[in-house]
């Protein structure tokens, strides 16, 4: 018998039902109380945060009376009228575009320019790598607070202060540094002989990065993505002080103009249904996007 029929030999019978050792371990006192108390964690947790959101989807569909008579109650009538009085008459309809258009336009620019500097940082040995890697890292560190008047002032110089062309570049330089140094470790455990196959079949380098190793980081991709949105769709500072334009605002500082406008007058039910609309495409990117972050670098080169 050769060794290839041999070693054929061996998997089979791993393949077959031949009995193996199966290591099983018991569960200790201290495991068990751990387990319990993470469970009673999650679920306070979990209360927590769904049952807000729950009142103010309720809320929603209440009148302002409604809302104060009855906190816990639900509404008489079942409708959309608080929120087509907040798409239409407080122009929230025109802020989610504009904060649909900044955020979009931003987080694709981010991921594109934040893959490929992370990528050739971490992949190849150029003059000042390490220090671009370690300002990136800075950039991290520097509250951006401090950096709001020099940010005026350049976007004044160059003509884009209170326009979307200058909030999408302030939010991609705000999301920059974090992108780079989550896909840094990413694209660095990526192993290095399919990028030499990729070389060795003839592939250029643009080729070899958007066609091998870029779909290889789609989980680390998909995370930072999700992550980069939340962060982005929430932004207030950045908008409430380069973006004084009413006709140019997003989601997140007109809900405080609307808050802080209308004073005592408030209606709590457009209030609540503005909130459900800024909330919902959050979900919406977390659900379609979720099963993506279940991958691993292993699953990537596999396929």
């Amino acid at each position: 018998m050769s060794t290839d029929t041999r070693a054929a030999v061996t998997i089979d019978k791993k393949k077959s039902g031949a009995p193996q050792e199966i290591h099983t371990t018991k569960s200790t006192t201290g495991d068990k109380v751990v387990g319990g108390a993470s469970h009673v964690i999650l679920a306070i947790w979990s209360v927590i945060v769904i049952l807000p959101m729950v009142w103010t989807l309720i809320g929603s569909f209440k009148t302002t009376k409604e809302i104060f008579a009855s906190p816990f109650g639900l509404p008489e009538n079942w409708n959309f009228d608080n929120y087509i009085s907040a798409w239409v008459d407080n122009n929230f309809g025109g802020m989610f575009v504009n904060t649909v258009i900044v955020v979009g336009c931003s987080l694709v620019l981010v991921m594109i320019l934040g893959a490929m500097c992370a990528y050739v940082l971490a992949r190849f040995s150029i003059p000042g790598s390490r220090i671009i890697y370690y300002l990136m890292l800075a950039g991290l560190t520097f509250p951006v607070f401090l950096a709001i008047v020099p940010l005026f002032f350049i976007l004044q110089g160059m003509q884009l202060l209170n326009t979307l062309p200058g909030l999408i570049i302030t939010y991609v330089a705000f999301a920059l540094p974090f992108t780079v140094f989550f896909l840094y470790s990413f694209f660095k455990s990526l192993p290095y002989e399919i990028q030499e196959a990729a070389y060795v079949d003839g592939a250029s380098e643009w080729r070899t990065f958007f066609q091998v190793m870029l779909p290889m980081a789609k989980p680390g991709m998909a995370a930072i993505a999700i992550m980069n949105f939340l962060g982005l769709w929430n932004q207030f500072l950045l908008p409430i002080s380069l973006n004084t334009n009413r006709d140019n605002y997003v989601l997140s500082q007109g809900m405080a103009s609307y808050a802080s406008s209308a004073g005592y007058a408030l209606d709590f039910g457009q209030m609540f249904a503005a909130v459900m609309i800024t909330i919902i495409p959050v979900l919406i990117v977390y659900i379609l996007f979720q099963r993506q972050l279940q991958g691993s670098v292993s699953q990537g080169t596999s396929k």
